[in-house]
């Protein structure tokens, strides 16, 4: 697949995609399923089906011990402890509220690049498109934001930790992980947060003990594991390779966009004037960070540190 700013546009709207309705998706389930069990499961699910694909294409895992090391770290980061605060967070708040917490990523993402990757610095088109976006996601969640969301302060601390966890992670994999062959990556790093995960879990929530859960928190916990971290890692590490991490992370941004689409198809709900606002405004903000949209001679031109 070339290198294109519109390639690198579908990527980031596939993989907004795919992670869109995950904030729903982990409340519905998290009511049943214990959060590091969901968190857990949703990781071993989805290592399982990469794997599967993987050796059915004659591909192997990695055998360098320094690439495995690599791969837990970020993993760690990324995918296990984030996921589990994820589902822990969301007992004590709106998925909304978390999704509006989640929306911060790309200011942190931007501001860690711009020191730790020296191809990622921050220019004037990409602070202007990353401030325009984070405007156009409050008009998306804002009528949620000061409609009287419920939450709790733990519930925040989880989610926040979380989100700065994953601007750690966004950078680590730009050092390490970039540029890597397309699967294995992804493969081996859900299966290096499944073996840091799950027998914590199992050991913690022993969840043989509760109620076998109904089928929609197991459809929920089906969605998250195939759609939302399988499917969304194979993109994730398709636009890594083609993007650098500041821009990957504007796709946080988008993901809302979806979760209101589906809400507007599926379940009929209404769509609002604010909301065709917030639309626009994360677009205009990645067509900024893109290149689409150009001031002068600045899309080059790095800030000062």
């Amino acid at each position: 697949m070339k290198n294109t700013p519109l390639i690198r546009v579908l990527l980031l709207v596939a993989m907004a995609a795919a992670w869109g309705p995950s904030f729903m998706f982990i409340k519905i389930a998290v009511a049943e399923i214990p959060p590091m069990t969901l968190a857990g499961f949703r990781l071993g699910l989805a290592a399982v089906l990469l794997y599967v694909i993987l050796r059915f294409q004659g591909r192997r895992l990695p055998r360098d011990g320094k690439a495995w090391w690599h791969l837990f770290v970020t993993a760690f980061f990324h995918m296990s402890v984030p996921f589990a605060l994820f589902s822990y967070g969301e007992q004590y708040i709106d998925s909304a509220l978390a999704s509006i917490i989640n929306g911060t990523l790309p200011l942190w993402t931007v501001v860690a690049a711009h020191f730790f990757i020296p191809t990622d610095r921050i220019t004037v088109p990409k602070a202007i498109g990353a401030g325009i976006g984070f405007v156009g996601l409050l008009f998306l969640l804002g009528p949620s934001l000061f409609g009287g969301l419920s939450g709790s302060t733990i519930g925040v601390l989880a989610i926040v930790v979380a989100v700065l966890m994953y601007a750690v992670a966004f950078i680590l994999e730009a050092m390490w992980l970039k540029g890597k062959e397309p699967l294995v990556v992804p493969s081996a790093q859900l299966i290096a947060a499944t073996v840091m995960l799950l027998p914590v879990a199992l050991f913690f929530e022993q969840p043989w003990q509760l109620p076998t859960p109904s089928f929609t928190a197991i459809g929920s916990l089906l969605f998250l594991a195939i759609i939302g971290t399988a499917i969304a890692f194979v993109l994730f590490y398709a636009l890594l390779d083609r993007a650098e991490p500041s821009y990957v992370s504007m796709s946080i941004y988008m993901v809302p966009i979806f979760g209101v689409l589906f809400g507007v198809l599926i379940l009929d709900e209404t769509l609002h004037w604010y909301t065709l606002v917030g639309f626009g405004l994360i677009l205009i903000g990645v067509a900024f960070v893109n290149g689409f949209i150009k001031i002068g001679g600045s899309n080059k031109e790095a800030l000062a540190t």
